[in-house]
């Protein structure tokens, strides 16, 4: 037995046993040794229910593991840390106590390393605290649940225009993952799809049919709800509706509403549409914007004529909304781009449209008609439905002023009274805009500023009948232009033919105006 090394001594069987024992015994050091990176996670950092004080922090792993987030004022400066000691692949997190509208970096991870974060990449921005006015911006896309190339154009289109300005809002009107809202293909088309926005920016997400295919709003069930966090107990303002199928929620001066037009009962005396009666009569927020899947108005891919949550949403919901004071409602549903007049009062087929509900029928641009001069009733109601395909239809529905078979998403910026959207194309082109301006109560002297085009909103109301004079303007105003416009009249706004002279209009039609100045 010279030369034989002492492991082979013995019968094959013993050789055998001791191979395997040493193989077990490598698997274990392995196993022992096997750094905590071998986590990975497969889903998010992705932001949910933001307010001025708090946060949701929501991500996956592909293990279970416990969860911390940690957060501070720049990256390397995380000072701060929430745990959650359960083991769990689905990770959610509540940050509170924290500050207004500011800035926090952060990072995920267990409590023994970061899995992702603490880099420019991942940060958030608190909301400001109710009523405050400051300029901001909304990006909204309708029924972008498809993985392809117009999904990405449009999202990609966006990200070009607004470039380093930070989106305050993000909103989904429904359908963001077809064919049936599993849990597959939300990871494709939302969080793999939008990867770089969710973290960084909350999403807030109506529920549409297609997500409803694998979702229950009467148990709150499925992977809709299971991916999101919404606040039913009014945690971002508003009032408690007890379900994140409908909820409310402040940011700056504007009241959001969500309904879900797909799943929730929609009868007049319902608990939904109950809830949201006694949420607008609470709110005091100057801008009341409502959003739902199944648009009230639709000559698109659908038709709001004939199809019942169409039909029911536009007679059941818009009234309450309206009567409050409602200033933009949306939609998607229809895969197209649809924008109304500024309107009020119509709850019927497109066949009863009349003059009267028509608040004003112009274009809503200043370049144009002019903006909408809202100072009690009016909104404006578009389709938004288009941001990964454009499927025509007649696209004639009489309430609308557009209507544009066009890939595509909206984008709103809001600063005090003036509300502006614009409908960018997949290829970052302007193909539609509007204003709608409140003006403020009182008698106010314009204040123009050096720089360039700029336009002021005089917030001057009286009934006139004959001149009106305000000193605040300039003397001679040789570089301001000036138009007044009637308010509230019979029909729509119209550009009333007056003069400036030394400061004073003369008005040849008696009525309520504004002044409107254009700068340079």
């Amino acid at each position: 037995m010279s030369g034989v090394c002492p492991h082979q001594r013995g019968t094959p069987l013993l050789q055998s046993r001791y191979i395997l024992v040493l193989i077990l015994a490598g698997l274990c050091a392995l196993t022992l040794n096997s750094p905590a990176s071998a986590q990975t996670v497969t889903r998010g950092p992705y932001l949910q229910s933001g307010t001025p004080t708090s946060i949701v922090v929501r991500w996956r792993t592909d293990v279970a593991v416990d969860s911390r987030v940690s957060y501070g004022a720049a990256p390397g400066s995380l000072v701060n840390q929430v745990d959650d000691p359960t083991s769990t692949t689905e990770h959610e997190v509540l940050l509170t106590g924290l500050s207004a509208d500011t800035q926090y970096s952060y990072a995920i991870g267990t409590t023994s390393q970061i899995l992702a974060g603490d880099d420019a990449e991942h940060f958030f921005v608190t909301s400001p605290v109710p009523g405050t006015e400051k300029p901001l911006q909304v990006w909204v896309l309708g029924d972008s649940g498809l993985v392809n190339n117009n999904a990405r154009a449009v999202r990609d289109a966006y990200l070009g225009f607004t470039g380093s300005r930070y989106t305050d809002v993000w909103l989904m009107l429904g359908d963001n993952a077809y064919n049936s809202g599993t849990d597959s293909e939300y990871q494709a088309a939302v969080f793999d799809q939008h990867s770089g926005l969710l973290r960084q920016t909350p999403l807030w997400s109506t529920l549409g049919n297609h997500d409803g295919a694998s979702a229950d709003s009467a148990t709150q069930t499925g992977v809709y709800y299971d991916s999101f966090t919404f606040p039913k107990s009014a945690q971002a303002g508003g009032l408690a509706s007890g379900t994140e199928a409908y909820y409310s929620f402040d940011y700056a001066n504007i009241h959001f509403v969500c309904l879900d037009s797909h799943d929730s009962d929609r009868s007049p005396g319902g608990a939904m549409l109950t809830w949201l009666e006694n949420d607008l009569a609470e709110t005091t927020q100057k801008w009341i914007i409502a959003f739902w899947h199944h648009p009230p108005y639709s000559k698109g891919s659908h038709n709001s004529d004939t199809e019942s949550q169409l039909i029911q949403m536009r007679e059941n919901a818009l009234p309450i909304l309206e009567s409050y004071g409602v200033d933009l409602v949306m939609g998607g549903h229809s895969h197209a781009y649809e924008r109304s007049f500024l309107v009020d009062g119509h709850y019927g087929t497109s066949s009863t449209l009349t003059n009267q509900m028509r608040v004003d029928d112009g274009d809503g641009q200043e370049d144009g008609n002019g903006a909408y001069i809202k100072e009690s009733k009016g909104a404006i109601y578009i389709v938004a439905g288009s941001s990964a395909q454009a499927t025509g239809g007649s696209l004639n529905h009489p309430v609308m002023h557009v209507s544009l078979n066009q890939l595509g998403s909206l984008v709103l910026n809001i600063d005090g009274d003036r509300l502006d959207a614009t409908f960018l194309d997949d290829v970052g082109l302007i193909q539609d805009y509007l204003t709608i301006v409140k003006p403020s109560a009182g008698n106010q002297a314009p204040s123009v500023a050096a720089g360039g085009d700029q336009t002021i909103i005089l917030p001057t109301t009286a009934s006139l009948n004959g001149t009106v004079s305000d000193d605040g303007l300039p003397d001679p105003p040789s570089t301001v232009t000036t138009a007044w416009i009637q308010v509230g009249g019979p029909g729509s706004v119209t550009l009333v033919n007056a003069t400036m002279v030394n400061a004073t209009a003369s008005f040849p039609v008696e009525g309520t105006y504004v002044l409107q100045l254009t700068a340079n």
